[in-house]
C-alpha cells in the first residue's frame, strides 16, 4: 500500500508536471505573437494592438493559430473562446488605452482642473439650443407686428437686414483669416472605418475591461489634441489637414469639417456674447436708439421694443463672428465677456462682411485659444463617436506615411483568450484557458 501511495503521488506530480510545461510553452507563445504588435501604430499614436491580418488587410482566425504554433504551441488544439479588437464595444480597449497612456505620461492632475468646467460647458451647449428657439421667436415677433401694421423697415443703415444677410452667406468666407486658404482634401467615404462594416469579436470581457467617465473622457480628449492636428496647426502631414475637425464631425473633406465645427463654436461663442449684451445698460440703449430711428415711421412702440431685441441678436451675432476670426487667427477668446474685451460696435456691425471691413479679431490676454475650444466640443461629443473616426484617421495615415495599404483597425487585436487541449500519457486530456490583453 505505501508503495502504491507513493506510485500515485508521482504520478500525480509528473501529470501535473506534464501540465505545467504545456502551460508554459503556451504562454511562452501567446507572449510571443502578441509581441509582434503594430509598431507604427505604437511609435506614432502610443496604441499597442496586433495586426490579426499580418498586412493582408484580411483577418483569419487560422493565422493566429499558424502562429501560436510557430512558437511551440504546435502540439495542442486552440480555440478561441473570446477575442476583442481595437473598434469593439465602442472602440472600449483604444480608449482604455488611450486612458492610460496619458495618464502615466501627465498624470490625472493635468485634467483635475478641467473636471469642474464640464458642467459649465454642458450648461453652454443646452443654453446654445434654447438661445436658437429664443432668436426665431423673437425674430417671428417683430415679423408679425410688422405684418399686422402693414410696415417694413427699412433696408439702409439696418443690422437686422445686413446681419441676416450675413447669416445666409458662407460661413468661412466671413470668419476666415483674410490670408488663409482652406485645405481642400478629402478621402472617399466608402473607405472610413465608420461607414464600412467592421470585422467584429466575440465573448465579455467585463472582468478585464475598466469603467470609464468624466476623467477618462477628459484624458481621452487630451490624448487626440496631442497626436492630431487642427486647422490653426501649421505642421500638417496626414490624409486630412484638420484631424481633429473630422473626429468631431465625421465628413469626408477638410472644408466641410472645417465649416462644421465653426458653426458649433458659433453656438458656443453666441451664449457668453448674447448673456453679455443683455446686461450691458449702455449697449441697451444704442441698440433701442437704432430701433427707434429705424421705426421712427410706424410710430408703434411695440415694434420698436421688439427691433430693439432683434438688433441685440444681430449685435450678439457680429461679435461671434469677430471671436472666430480671433480663434482661427491663432489668438485668445475670453470664456466670459466684458466691456473690456467686446470687440464690435454697433456702427461697425453696418459694415462686418463687407468690403469695408478691415477687423481681424483681437487676442485677449486670459482668453482661451482654438484647441482649447476644441476640447470643449471633444468633451461634449459622443466619445464612441469621436474614438472610431479617430482610428479611422490612423486607419488612413498608416497607409498613407507607412505604406501599410493592408492596416485596418477592425482586424488588430487588443485582447484574446483561447482555450488549448492537449493529450498527456496514457490519453489523459488537459483543457485550460490563456488569457492575453495589452494594457
Amino acid at each position: 500500500m505505501l508503495v502504491s501511495f507513493a506510485g500515485a503521488v508521482m504520478e500525480s506530480a509528473s501529470i501535473q508536471m506534464a501540465k505545467n510545461y504545456r502551460r508554459a510553452d503556451m504562454n511562452r507563445a501567446i507572449e510571443s505573437v502578441f509581441a509582434e504588435y503594430q509598431k507604427e501604430l505604437l511609435e506614432e499614436y502610443e496604441i499597442f494592438a496586433l495586426d490579426a491580418g499580418y498586412e493582408t488587410g484580411r483577418y483569419s482566425e487560422q493565422n493566429l493559430i499558424d502562429r501560436l504554433e510557430y512558437y511551440g504551441a504546435g502540439s495542442m488544439e486552440h480555440r478561441i473562446s473570446r477575442i476583442q479588437f481595437l473598434t469593439d464595444h465602442g472602440c472600449q480597449s483604444f480608449l482604455e488605452q488611450t486612458a492610460y497612456y496619458m495618464e502615466q505620461k501627465y498624470g490625472i492632475d493635468k485634467v483635475k482642473d478641467w473636471t469642474g468646467m464640464t458642467s459649465v460647458w454642458g450648461q453652454q451647449e443646452d443654453q446654445a439650443g434654447k438661445l436658437q428657439t429664443e432668436e426665431k421667436e423673437k425674430e417671428q415677433e417683430l415679423e408679425d407686428l410688422l405684418n399686422a401694421n402693414e410696415g417694413e423697415l427699412p433696408k439702409e443703415e439696418n443690422p437686422i437686414a445686413h446681419v441676416g444677410e450675413l447669416q445666409q452667406s458662407p460661413i468661412l468666407k466671413l470668419v476666415l483669416p483674410k490670408d488663409a486658404t482652406v485645405s481642400e482634401k478629402q478621402l472617399a467615404e466608402a473607405d472610413l472605418l465608420e461607414h464600412r462594416e467592421k470585422n467584429t469579436g466575440w465573448g465579455d470581457f467585463s472582468d478585464v475591461a475598466e469603467a470609464g467617465g468624466t476623467i477618462t473622457t477628459l484624458l481621452f480628449g487630451e490624448y487626440l489634441l496631442e497626436h492630431f492636428s487642427m486647422f490653426t496647426d501649421e505642421e500638417k502631414t496626414g490624409a486630412l489637414d484638420y484631424e481633429l475637425e473630422y473626429i468631431l464631425e465625421g465628413k469626408a473633406s477638410d472644408r466641410e469639417n472645417l465649416e462644421a465645427v465653426v458653426k458649433k463654436l458659433m453656438l458656443l461663442r453666441f451664449v457668453p456674447n448674447y448673456a453679455y449684451i443683455q446686461t450691458d445698460a449702455a449697449m441697451k440703449a444704442e441698440a433701442e436708439a437704432m430701433a427707434l430711428t429705424l421705426c421712427s415711421l410706424l410710430a408703434v412702440p411695440a415694434i420698436t421694443a421688439a427691433a430693439a431685441q432683434v438688433i441685440l441678436l444681430a449685435w450678439a451675432y457680429g461679435e461671434t463672428v469677430m471671436d472666430l476670426r480671433s480663434l482661427l487667427a491663432g489668438n485668445r477668446v475670453p470664456l466670459i465677456k466684458s466691456k473690456e474685451n467686446w470687440q464690435l460696435s454697433l456702427s461697425s456691425l453696418l459694415t462686418l462682411g463687407t468690403e469695408e471691413d478691415q477687423s481681424e479679431g483681437m487676442d485677449t490676454e486670459g482668453g482661451l485659444l482654438y484647441r482649447e475650444y476644441l476640447r470643449m466640443l471633444l468633451f461634449l461629443e459622443k466619445q464612441e463617436s469621436c474614438a472610431v473616426r479617430a482610428l479611422g484617421i490612423i486607419e488612413q495615415n498608416l497607409r498613407q506615411r507607412h505604406g501599410q495599404a493592408g492596416f485596418r483597425a477592425d482586424i488588430c487585436v487588443s485582447r484574446m483568450e483561447l482555450v488549448s487541449a492537449v493529450t498527456l500519457r496514457r490519453g489523459i486530456r488537459y483543457d485550460f484557458p490563456t488569457y492575453f490583453g495589452y494594457q
